[in-house]
């Protein structure tokens, strides 16, 4: 799932929900960086977590 995730998306971590919502910016070599609202900046190793994609943004 992760390979399909393209800069625009929005994302959670699903081991950090404390992080709030996230927005892609790339994704390149399995290598996701995401904006968080609550953690700012963070580059995931897109082999080691499964980020879960967000469609509905209210609740």
């Amino acid at each position: 799932m992760n390979s399909l995730l393209e800069p625009g998306m929005l994302v959670r971590h699903p081991q950090e929900p404390d992080w709030g919502l996230g927005q892609v910016q790339s994704n390149v070599g399995g290598r996701v960086t995401v904006n968080f609202e609550h953690r700012g900046k963070v580059v995931i190793d897109g082999r080691q977590v499964e980020l879960r994609l967000v469609f509905d943004t209210k609740g």
